[in-house]
C-alpha cells in the first residue's frame, strides 16, 4: 500500500513507519522541516509542509491508498489559555486539511487512521468504559470529540475511518515512562494524590500492532480503543513501575502539587479513565503485553 503519514517522526510514529517500511508498504511522511532526514530507502520518502496550513503537501494525500494522522502539539504541559488554543489547532486544521484532501479524491477502499485519547470520555470514577460510551463534558474530551468529528466527515465519500482512541503510551525511552522512569530510579517515585484513579495504558509495540491491525481489517471502522484490556489504578502502576526498577516508591505526590504543574491537565492525571479494548478483543486482536506487570519486563529487562 501507498500510506500517507502525519506525526510520523514522532514517538510512536517512528516505531509504526519501522513497522510498515518492513511488511513492504511505500510511505510518504509529512514533515515541517526543509531538512528533513533522508531516507534509508526508496520505500520512505518526505514531503514537506504544515499540516495546519493547506498547500502542495496535500497531493500526497490524493495519492495515497491508506492515512495514518497522529500529528498534534503534546498535551504532556501546562494548560495556559495559549497551550489549550494550540492543542486545538494542531490537531483540527490538521485533520481537516487531511480530509479535505482525501474528499476531493476518494476511489474506493481507502482508510484513515486518525488518533484521538481515551480522554474522549471525560472522567466516570470505576464505570468500565467501551467504544460505546459517550463524551465527557471537560476540555479534553470536547477537544477529542471535535478532532473526531473532523477525521469522520471523510466517511461521507467512502473512506473507511478508524479513530483511535489511545491510552497512555509505555515505553522506555520516550512518553509517560520517559518522565517517571528518571524519577523512580532516583528514589523518587510515589502515586500522585489518592493513587485510587484509573490508568488506561498501552506498550507503544501493541498500540503500533493494533493500529496495523486495524488498517487491514475491513470490517473494522468508528472508534477503536487502542489501550491494554487490564487497566490499573495509579497506585499499583506505582507499585509495578517500582518493581520493575527495584527501587522504593514512598513519596505521595499531592494533589495540589500536581494542579499547581499541570493547571487544568491535572484532571486527566488525577481523575484518568477505566477504557477497555472492546472492538479490538471482539475482532480477535492479541495484546503481547496485556498487564502493567508484562508490559513494564519487557520494557525494562536486561539486554
Amino acid at each position: 500500500m501507498k500510506i500517507f503519514v502525519a506525526g510520523g517522526t514522532g514517538f510512536v510514529g517512528r516505531r509504526l513507519v519501522d513497522r510498515l517500511r518492513t511488511e513492504g508498504h511505500t510511505l510518504t511522511l509529512l514533515s515541517r522541516s526543509s531538512r528533513a532526514p533522508a531516507p534509508s530507502d526508496e520505500a520512505v520518502r518526505y514531503v514537506v509542509g504544515d499540516g495546519m496550513v493547506a498547500g502542495a503537501w496535500q497531493d500526497a494525500v490524493r495519492g495515497a491508498d491508506a492515512v495514518i494522522n497522529m500529528a498534534g502539539a503534546s498535551i504532556f504541559s501546562l494548560w495556559t489559555a495559549r497551550t489549550k488554543k494550540l492543542l486545538r489547532e494542531s490537531r483540527i486544521r490538521t485533520t481537516t486539511n487531511i480530509v479535505d484532501a482525501l474528499m476531493k479524491d476518494s476511489p474506493p477502499g481507502r482508510v484513515l487512521i486518525n488518533s484521538s485519547a481515551v480522554g474522549y470520555y471525560g472522567f466516570h470514577g470505576d464505570e468500565l468504559l467501551d467504544e460505546s460510551a459517550g463524551p465527557g463534558d471537560d476540555f479534553l474530551a470536547g477537544l477529542c470529540r471535535d478532532w473526531e468529528n473532523a477525521a469522520l466527515r471523510a466517511a461521507a465519500s467512502g473512506v473507511r475511518v478508524i479513530v483511535a482512541r489511545t491510552g497512555i503510551v509505555l515505553e522506555k525511552k520516550g512518553g509517560a515512562l520517559g518522565t517517571l522512569a528518571p524519577l523512580f530510579r532516583a528514589g523518587l517515585g510515589g502515586r500522585l494524590g489518592t493513587g485510587r484513579q484509573w490508568f488506561s495504558w498501552i506498550r507503544r509495540d501493541d498500540l503500533v500492532a493494533a493500529m496495523i491491525f486495524a488498517l487491514g481489517r475491513p470490517d473494522i471502522s468508528g472508534p477503536v480503543n487502542m489501550c491494554a484490556p487490564n487497566p490499573v489504578r495509579n497506585r499499583d502502576l506505582t507499585r509495578a513501575l517500582a518493581a520493575a526498577l527495584h527501587r522504593p516508591a514512598f513519596f505521595v505526590i499531592p494533589g495540589v502539587a500536581v494542579r499547581i504543574a499541570l493547571g487544568e491537565f491535572a484532571d486527566f492525571v488525577l481523575k484518568g479513565q477505566r477504557v477497555v479494548p472492546r472492538v479490538l478483543l471482539d475482532k480477535g486482536f492479541g495484546f503481547a503485553a496485556p498487564t502493567i506487570p508484562e508490559a513494564l519486563a519487557g520494557i525494562f529487562k536486561k539486554r
